[in-house]
């Protein structure tokens, strides 16, 4: 397999010493040739990818790694770069393909890319200002900026996080102590743990949000019987009257609700709670309300759809995922909160390291509002981005992707056997392929084999998902390099493996049972 050309001799693994490794400036040219080996690696696998995915099977992957002993060292960068071409690259699933239309996976932007090599080689921790210095107040900038496109208001304050899952786990934290620290004699769960009556505490989020809703509740002592789901409406958002209902019927019955989890942009609808009907009943009953915007943050940067946010500004707390739909690698996501003394919740002050005289002093150390001590510099992706290619051509991005979805939602309710469950707000498409003649049961099995086997072809990726407890397709456009054409050309795809496996049983093709359902 012919790879890059070899560049500057490398440190020899069989007789270098291990500060022959570090990053320093006595290795800078060692630094420079890996890594452009590997950008070269990279290019060329790019360059090749002609689908989003060679189909492999983990029982045709695995064998590869039986043999590996990681306790050796391979000869060189080079070597070990060969085998990672066999390993990972040749069959990783490339988000970047513009047939790639499963998940909330985006590609990513070159000056985002640029920054990673930045932040990786100075290695900042961003939890004190000890560490990080500029990068301190280069997140504390971003933060200030998200900031004011959201709207929370002058005491508001944020932090970077690892995306929504810790973002939600963060705001059901504060939710939950906000409450103790109101409502239970100023019950401090930091100091106490949680008080007795904590099993009564309900949170009420829509049957269309995210999961982490439920591990969070989980996590935090509360368990699964305290999130209580909220049905939908005909677009897949919260019923208002429903959560009126619920939270009365809690109350008359002894529980204790706490927070309301709106959600703007679900995984997969791409629907958007009435937020701000949704805040004016947390208001009503003294609620902690929480926006998810981890899809649906692109809107803070839309001229066409800003819209669709209002009422946002209203929440107590926000998640925002950049990695999503402002074309970030993973993992650039972040936490805000109206009122920043709230986040005192997830202060602790070690003398090794944030002293409480620093803060009295006012040196900012981010640990101070964080759940993570050492901490990437993730910030300096979307700082790069915004500095080269500015705000605007983002939200221009991300309004392209919500055009194109309405497209592509017209083009497949124009094709035959297509059955399309909502029109679209975002960039997702829920649906199922109907061949004549299929029952309920069996379209939930072609459904479900449809998806496997295309991902087994490797020729585009799709998502599945369920809905009343009936199989459906789906599409999640994050890609603006997509074109109607390649949702037409996914379109033939699925049809063509819906007839196939429509056919009576000794006709059906081999069916690709063993990906993951």
């Amino acid at each position: 397999m012919q790879h890059g050309t070899t560049r500057a001799a490398a440190a020899d693994p069989t007789t270098a010493s291990p500060t022959d490794f570090l990053f320093n400036h006595r290795n800078l040219a060692h630094y420079r040739d890996s890594l452009h080996s590997g950008i070269e690696l990279v290019q060329r696998k790019t360059a090749g990818a002609g689908r989003p995915f060679t189909g492999i099977l983990p029982r045709e992957l695995a064998p590869d790694f039986a043999g590996i002993d990681l306790d050796q060292a391979l000869s060189g960068t080079e070597a070990a770069l060969a085998e990672l071409e066999r390993l990972y690259l040749d069959d990783a699933v490339y988000f970047h393909h513009p047939r790639y239309v499963a998940h909330l996976n985006c590609p990513v932007v070159v000056p985002a890319l640029l920054a990673e090599q930045i932040l990786t080689a100075v290695n900042s921790s961003l939890d004190t200002w000890d560490q990080s210095v500029g990068g301190t107040l280069i997140e504390q900038k971003l933060i200030d900026w998200t900031l004011g496109k959201i709207g929370l208001g002058p005491e508001a304050d944020g932090i970077f996080t690892s995306g929504g899952t810790q973002s939600n786990l963060m705001a059901l934290l504060l939710a939950r102590d906000s409450h103790c620290a109101r409502k239970q004699q100023g019950h401090d769960n930091k100091l106490h743990g949680l008080p007795d009556n904590a099993g009564k505490f309900r949170i009420f989020t829509s049957a269309a949000s995210h999961f982490s809703v439920q591990k969070s509740a989980a996590i935090l002592g509360l368990g699964y019987q305290a999130v209580v789901s909220i049905p939908c409406d005909a677009d897949f958002r919260m019923d208002t009257l429903e959560l009126e209902r619920e939270i009365n019927a809690c109350l008359a019955g002894g529980l204790i609700p706490i927070a309301v989890v709106a959600t703007a942009g679900t995984t997969d609808f791409g629907s958007l709670d009435p937020l701000e009907d949704i805040a004016a009943i947390c208001r009503s009953y003294d609620l902690w309300l929480h926006a998810d915007a981890a899809y649906g943050c692109g809107l803070l940067v839309s001229s066409r759809h800003r819209q669709l946010l209002k009422g946002i500004e209203y929440a107590d707390s926000v998640t925002v995922d950049y990695h999503k739909s402002f074309f970030q690698p993973v993992s650039c996501g972040a936490f805000f909160v109206k009122d920043k003394r709230q986040l005192a919740v997830v202060t602790h002050h070690a003398d090794y390291l944030n002293p409480l005289s620093q803060l009295r002093e006012g040196t900012p150390n981010l640990v101070n509002k964080s759940i993570q001590t050492t901490r990437r510099f993730d910030a300096l992706k979307l700082w790069l981005t915004l500095r080269t290619m500015g705000a605007a051509r983002l939200g221009e991005a991300f309004d392209q992707l919500l055009a194109l979805t309405r497209d592509a939602h017209r083009l497949l309710a124009r094709r035959p056997g297509f059955e399309l469950l909502h029109k679209p707000t975002l960039s997702t498409l829920v649906f199922r392929y109907v061949p004549a003649g299929a029952d309920p049961d069996q379209l939930d099995r072609i459904n479900a084999e449809i998806r496997k086997a295309i991902f087994r072809s490797g020729e585009a990726v799709i998502a599945a998902t369920k809905v009343e407890g009936r199989q459906y397709l789906k599409l999640t456009l994050l890609n603006p390099a997509t074109t109607l054409a390649d949702i037409d050309a996914v379109a033939t795809l699925i049809a063509h493996h819906g007839e196939a496996l429509a056919q009576p049983e000794p006709c059906q093709p081999r069916l690709a049972t063993e990906i993951p359902a």
